[in-house]
């Protein structure tokens, strides 16, 4: 065979050799994070959020205005918790039980008219056994009437941003124009959550047990079912009427990021929980909260003019939080823009900047970059020799 003719095995071999370097030499590509459709779920209205970072993942009618039933009585306890947290009220206060009060139907803690109970055990007998008479109890102790208290309702719906809720009573007992939404909810709970964490955890407990005195005790469940079926589950609070149907906010924490669901108009108290379920299962699966940035360390630095110190470190004043699908983190794209020609006196925190965050071309976050320390104007010599350098550097550019 003549030298210069080379195999034909051999040849398809040297051509497969040439693709696999040339494969092998090009960049990887990042494959974009395929999170599957969430569930449909059999509820006039629900929503899963992000606690920490208020990111909506899931969401159906989240803003149509609905009765909410008992879960109206996180605003109740909500406020309790407010008044107490402000020294208005104790939560060894003795509270006299009235004959409304005590005459309210539906769900019960049993108190007795003409009797008194401490604002905690009141505040229990609201959140664990969603009693009626309990919540009307704190209203008129707090409001002077249920009808003040809801007024107060209504003031603090909208110092959170709940601006498609009105109440009428404290309770959720029917009532025309009386209503919220699965979104405003979802701010409550993160309320609850956030501002008053020794009380929240008063919604994790399965039960309580409350006798009037010279009465029996009587001891009731949590109607929240998830609390007795998912360890993860911490609270907040079920309702039910005929005309909300069956309703639950649920929130829940693993691998240190808390889920909260919001299920409005289920048809059974199964499905409340069933639905929620979905719901925390999805979020959980599918994302994962991440700390982007972290307050006080520096991201860039920039010279500054007429000041003591030649640089200034720059940053964000606090943690930057962000909900992400899971194992994306290492995607995330940090871009810091700074303003031109930097002069002393800076202030700390002053905003020098912006960092802008992005996940496969989608913005996350845009924060100010603000300086990390103050600086102090120099002398009037070096001033003014900054100011020279500044007028040549410009004379340059231009």
């Amino acid at each position: 065979m003549h030298g210069s003719h080379k195999h034909p095995f051999l040849s398809w071999m040297y051509t497969l050799v040439l693709v696999a370097s040339s494969l092998l030499a090009m960049p990887a590509l990042s494959a974009p994070s395929i999170i599957p459709a969430p569930p449909q779920l059999a509820a006039t209205s629900y929503l899963l959020v992000d606690a920490a970072t208020g990111k909506v993942l899931v969401e159906h009618n989240a803003n149509e205005p609905l009765p909410p039933a008992s879960l109206t009585k996180m605003m109740t306890s909500y406020i309790v918790s407010n008044e107490i947290h402000e020294g208005h009220i104790n939560g060894s206060d003795m509270v006299p039980i009235s004959v409304k009060a005590w005459r309210m139907g539906g769900s019960k803690m049993f108190i007795r008219e003409g009797t008194q109970v401490p604002v905690n055990e009141l505040l229990r007998g609201v959140i664990i056994q969603s009693g009626n008479d309990a919540s009307v109890a704190l209203a008129e102790y707090v409001g002077g009437s249920e009808g003040a208290f809801a007024e107060i309702m209504n003031q603090q719906a909208q110092v959170l941003g709940m601006y498609n809720s009105q109440f009428k009573n404290a309770t959720g007992w029917p009532a025309e124009g009386h209503y919220t939404t699965a979104f405003d909810l979802s701010l409550l709970a993160r309320a609850l959550i956030n501002d008053f964490p020794e009380h929240y955890s008063i919604y994790a407990e399965r039960e309580f047990a409350y006798g009037a005195p010279g009465e029996e005790v009587i001891t009731q469940s949590n109607r929240n079912r998830l609390l007795f079926r998912d360890k993860s589950v911490d609270g907040i609070k079920t309702g039910h009427t005929e005309a909300a149907g069956y309703c639950l906010v649920a929130s829940a924490v693993r691998d240190n990021m808390r889920l909260i669901s919001v299920v409005m108009g289920t048809r059974t108290e199964a499905a409340r929980a069933d639905e929620s379920q979905k719901l925390l299962a999805y979020g959980f699966r599918y994302f994962q909260t991440t700390t982007a940035l972290d307050g006080g360390t520096e991201l860039a630095s920039q010279r500054v003019w007429g000041g003591k110190a030649d640089q200034i470190s720059l940053g964000v004043p606090d943690d930057i939080q962000l909900t992400i699908p899971r194992g994306s983190a290492d995607k995330i794209k940090i871009e810091t823009l700074l303003e031109k020609d930097t002069k002393a006196p800076i202030e700390q925190y002053q905003p020098l900047g912006r960092v802008v965050l992005t996940l496969e071309d989608e913005v996350l976050a845009e924060e100010p970059l603000v300086a990390l320390v103050a600086v102090d104007e120099a002398g009037f010599f070096a001033r003014m020799w900054d100011n020279v350098q500044l007028f040549v550097l410009d004379l340059f550019s231009s």
